[in-house]
């Protein structure tokens, strides 16, 4: 009875260690999540936020680099401001673009010329009149319908807005809550990189005299869409 009591006693003691390990594991489990969960402020926020959009590739919203590099929004807008002032410089190639509320990084249009050479061909699309005003409606009515559109410029739109969404300068944004639910379309980020807007709102002022020329100039042009469809396009050239 006495050998069986001290066996009792070491097998409770291996028990007690066992629930000490498994406890003291359980609780710096914890806090070596919220450790991996929030990276301190980089020293340098510039260099951080240079980082992220040059490894993205894309735009990143601004929301995103707050988080992700912990910051303020007042602690980003001064960070981005001195990265938009060092780029400034001749001796740089690159630049920091905003759209809407977003950031990416690109290369100066001085040096277009250059960059096309890595590619097989350069990505330069010619916009008839037709298409920069069914843009035109699209930029400053959005978010416009299909039949809003043809509306405003009194004839059928199919191959403008085909040929936009097939620029990239277009998009479908939604539905209107509406019989037959039609699509909605808008301006993407690559309406703002092409025609050098931060927003839609830095657009210029159309007055309703212009949208009236649009639909008579759109009436005018109803036979010739053919001949547009052939490929004979416009002056306008927009590098994408």
């Amino acid at each position: 009875m006495e050998d069986l009591g001290i066996i009792n006693e070491v097998e409770l003691d291996k028990v007690n260690e066992s629930e000490a390990v498994v406890n003291t594991e359980e609780q710096a489990q914890p806090a070596k999540e919220e450790e991996e969960g929030s990276l301190k402020k980089p020293e340098n926020p510039a260099a951080a936020i240079e980082a992220v959009l040059f490894a993205s590739g894309n735009s990143v919203s601004k929301d995103k680099l707050c988080e992700i590099l912990s910051l303020t929004r007042e602690e980003l807008d001064a960070a981005v401001a001195e990265l938009t002032e060092r780029y400034s410089q001749d001796d740089r190639g690159i630049n920091i673009t905003e759209l809407d509320d977003a950031l990416q990084l690109g290369t100066k249009g001085e040096y277009y010329e250059y960059l096309i050479k890595l590619s097989k061909s350069a990505k330069q699309y010619s916009l008839s009149d037709t298409v920069i005003e069914t843009l035109s409606i699209i930029a400053y009515k959005q978010p416009v319908t299909r039949a809003q559109i043809e509306s405003i410029r009194g004839v059928s739109s199919d191959h403008a807005i085909n040929r936009l969404l097939e620029y990239d300068l277009i998009e479908e944004v939604g539905r209107l809550e509406a019989p037959g639910k039609p699509l909605l379309f808008g301006t993407t980020e690559q309406f703002l990189r092409s025609f050098g807007v931060k927003n839609v709102g830095e657009l210029p002022t159309i007055s309703p005299e212009i949208m009236e020329d649009f639909k008579l100039q759109a009436e005018a042009e109803a036979g010739a869409e053919a001949t547009d469809e052939a490929g004979e396009e416009g002056p306008v050239t927009v590098e994408i």
